[in-house]
């Protein structure tokens, strides 16, 4: 159960709720999508069918959860606003399935560090609210998956005796796309009604791409993404940035743009963009921020700075230097296959069902 019908091609959540469901029903699993709105038509349940996931007709999903309790032998119940009036309702109606709470990222910690780059009491507030009901989701679940090792020790530290799992992005070993002299610009993708994109983009225009043009003036900008509440930022053409809003299909951009950026000052769980980018070969420079919890090593897997100053120059060195980008592109690859595949993902998620440890 998720808050609404998965958008893999628009989120990064979406995209490894899906791959989990690939994954489960080639093992042989019976699996059911439950969207909380009620949603159960159009592409994105046509899409869930062709993969072999069950999706109720019925927009009452409490009533199809309750006809088909007998049934269940695992939940998921995705992200907070979800697992918190599902998962009681699920223990009553289902008691001897496992119920798992998917926080899919740690919502709380993502909302404090906003707070605390913005100085702002009243998000810190908002914070505290969300720190409470994640943490007493975990207590009430049989087990919670978080997305990195730095959410699963944070969650242990406040609640010892909980069962936190890693379960993390999924990301299938694509094409190495095009070859550093065949590939062009920099690439930033993310959607903006998430806050620590609309930061990123908005850090990224003011004070790092202005940097990067000065010493590399024909090199372009791409941003990809949904609108945010404000629609898109406009950008006159001679700067350089060109915004091309939501693209379905993100692998011509993937496979022939050079650099990948990630300069995320806020966030929490583990970066989509940052996985997409390594899988097609293309190296990326981050924040250290946006690299917590991804098994990378910078100078060898991906490249890290956390000033304006400093992300612009190793953005320049990294579009520039040949062997040391195929360095990192093969370095980058290497990491999604040995930490993001959909077996690590399988393996995490029946030994959860099973109740045994990974």
């Amino acid at each position: 159960m998720d808050t609404a019908l998965p958008q893999p091609d628009r989120d990064s959540g979406s995209l490894r709720i899906v791959e989990l469901m690939r994954a489960l029903v080639s093992a042989g699993h019976a699996v059911a999508f439950v969207a909380d709105d009620g949603a159960c038509s159009g592409n994105a349940v046509d899409a869930l069918r062709t993969d072999g996931v069950h999706v109720p007709q019925q927009r009452r999903p409490d009533a199809w959860v309750r006809e088909n309790a007998a049934t269940l032998s695992s939940a998921i119940l995705c992200r907070h606003d979800t697992a918190g009036h599902w998962l009681p309702f699920l223990r009553s109606v289902a008691p001897s399935a496992t119920l798992v709470f998917d926080t899919v990222d740690l919502h709380h910690l993502r909302e404090r560090r906003e707070a605390d780059m913005r100085a702002s009491t009243s998000l810190r507030r908002s914070a505290d609210a969300t720190r409470r009901r994640e943490l007493g989701l975990v207590r009430m679940a049989d087990a919670t998956w978080v997305v990195s090792p730095i959410e699963r020790d944070m969650l242990l530290g406040q609640l010892p005796g909980a069962d936190v799992r890693v379960l993390s992005n999924i990301i299938r070993d694509d094409s190495a796309g095009l070859p550093f002299n065949e590939r062009r610009d920099l690439l930033f993708v993310g959607g903006l009604r998430h806050p620590p994109n609309r930061d990123a983009v908005a850090w990224l225009s003011a004070e790092i791409f202005p940097r990067v043009r000065d010493a590399l003036p024909a090199v372009r900008l791409h941003v990809v993404g949904a609108p945010g509440p404000e629609g898109l930022p406009e950008f006159p053409a001679e700067s350089g940035i060109v915004m091309h809003g939501h693209v379905p299909d993100l692998q011509p951009l993937l496979d022939g743009c050079r650099v990948g950026l990630a300069p995320l000052r806020f966030g929490a769980g583990v970066k989509g963009k940052i996985n997409l980018a390594m899988a097609h070969g293309q190296p990326v420079v981050a924040t250290s921020c946006a690299v917590e919890g991804m098994h990378l090593e910078p100078g060898r897997d991906v490249l890290v700075a956390d000033d304006a100053d400093a992300f612009a120059d190793q953005v320049v060195r990294l579009h520039d230097d040949a062997t040391l980008w195929q360095s990192l592109a093969d370095g980058g690859r290497e990491s999604v296959r040995r930490h993001f595949s959909p077996q690590m993902a399988l393996s995490v998620a029946e030994a959860t069902f099973a109740r045994l440890a990974p």
